[in-house]
């Protein structure tokens, strides 16, 4: 398989991936029917199987608390949107923690965390190293950029280490330990997860009364509280514990047939410079695919010019592999550049610049539109035989910040007291929060944005309070 044809099939699932995490996070429990009558577990069978497996049965246990929970109705109407309106990509899910959970246990475990939070890892993502939000989260830990950086992840036009596994987890076990020391609780550090720790400890204190401590029962506190937190933060932890029932004992809730992917196994070998990891694949006698889901951190599928990286190969080929790449000659390491078209290009000045010609552009590029370039759009380039000059590569464009514009639109949120902003056409963050006299950092936090984020003619934000 060509490396251009695997990286569009990880798109193509990756973007699967991204339509039911949409309907998950946008799906309202509020607005939810009542529950359906043809699923395979009801709600007091829930309630009673809740017993069962932890009140007396010591075989089956949780280290986060479902058993107080497990009959909560947000709790109940997400394991029947997790049983039918997303049944088929939710077993898809499942199937890839056989790739991880091992791996994700033994970090959480590390960092004295409840091993059973790899269930965010279900709702956050599906346990997409590839997921991209509306937001610009990334990977299988869903972070933005400010905040992987900030625990050590490298975020570059080459590298993102937040599509890593390994090192992505290593950061989200950080990142949770920091959120349940400050906060006190399990749950309120997921709910800070998705929301931030700030808007999570807003919400405690606008709790009637002192409350003296705080537990996971203060998240449904909170919850119930709706000018507090906005629905996707309500109903994150109902979706972690309905994902947590199901994942734990599929076969209660008609997952049946799911069989768990193993575990990625594999050698690691140094690598200088810039390598195709389709060339990488040859050497090591798998698939081009094998390699991209060994080292997703490689965006573009070529490991970065001029730096000496990390690169996994298959368990047991990792010094015939090296061997074979000591022995391969530079001007065979790269079979393709990826170029992005900026302003003005046509698919024949491309093919100049490259020294290619325009048929050999639309073979490596089956879905390309030659008259309807887009300017960041990449296209494949065949370099095969050749030194890619360094001058040749070119890096996706940055995001580009909008003017503001004075068309402002506040608009009424659904939960009385909020305010919410939709955003027009040429409008910037810093200035809608001028606006509305709060700071812009307030802003993006209320958001889950960071000063990188884009916002879109249409994306509504909510306008904290001053």
């Amino acid at each position: 398989m060509q490396l251009g044809t695997a990286l569009a099939r990880v798109e193509q699932d990756s973007a699967a991936d991204q339509s039911a995490l949409d309907s998950l996070h946008e799906r309202s429990a509020d607005s939810m029917p009542a529950p359906r009558t043809n699923v395979s577990v009801r709600g007091e069978d829930v309630a009673a199987e809740a017993q069962d497996l932890f009140g007396n049965d010591a075989a089956a246990t949780f280290d986060i608390d479902v058993s107080n929970f497990a009959g909560n109705r947000r709790v109940l109407e997400y394991l029947e949107f997790f049983q039918l309106d997303a049944r088929d990509r939710f077993e898809i899910w499942l199937s890839r923690l056989g790739r991880y959970e091992g791996m994700i246990r033994e970090r959480l475990r590390a960092h004295g965390l409840p091993e059973d939070l790899v269930y965010l890892t279900l709702i956050e993502s599906g346990l997409s190293n590839t997921a991209v939000s509306r937001a610009r989260a990334v990977g299988m830990w869903q972070f933005m950029s400010a905040t992987g950086r900030g625990y050590g992840l490298v975020i570059d036009p080459w590298v993102d280490e937040r599509r890593d596994p390994f090192k992505a987890t290593d950061a989200a076990a950080s990142h949770l330990e920091d959120l349940v020391e400050r906060l006190g609780s399990v749950y309120l550090a997921a709910a800070a997860y998705n929301a931030g720790a700030g808007k999570i400890e807003r919400a405690i204190a606008r709790l009637p009364g002192e409350p003296d401590s705080v537990d996971d029962q203060t998240f449904f506190e909170i919850a119930d509280n709706h000018r507090s937190l906005r629905r996707e933060t309500r109903d994150y932890v109902p979706k972690l514990i309905a994902a947590a029932l199901i994942a734990k004992q599929p076969g209660r809730y008609g997952f049946t047939n799911t069989e768990r992917l193993p575990p990625l196994v594999f050698d690691e070998m140094s690598v200088p410079d810039a390598t195709g990891l389709d060339v990488v694949a040859r050497l090591a006698d798998t698939s081009v695919a094998a390699l991209l889901e060994l080292n997703p951190q490689f965006v573009r599928g070529i490991t970065p010019p001029g730096r000496d990286v990390i690169v996994r190969v298959p368990r047991g080929r990792g010094a015939r592999v090296a061997e074979r790449y000591a022995e391969l000659p530079v001007n065979e390491r790269i079979t393709f550049v990826d170029h992005y078209v900026t302003y003005g290009q046509t698919l024949s000045s491309i093919a100049q610049r490259y020294q290619v010609t325009v048929t050999m552009l639309q073979a490596a590029n089956p879905h390309l539109r030659s008259h309807a370039l887009r300017v960041g759009q990449r296209v494949i380039v065949p370099m095969s035989g050749r030194v890619v000059p360094r001058g040749a590569w070119s890096n996706p464009p940055e995001p580009r910040v909008r003017r503001v514009s004075s068309r402002y639109r506040t608009v009424s949120s659904v939960d009385a007291g909020e305010t919410k902003h939709r955003v027009a056409a040429g409008e910037t963050a810093s200035a809608i929060a001028r606006h509305h006299g709060v700071g812009l950092a307030a802003l993006l936090e209320a958001n889950d944005l960071t000063m990188r984020s884009v916002i879109r003619p249409g994306d509504v934000l909510l306008i904290p309070s001053r």
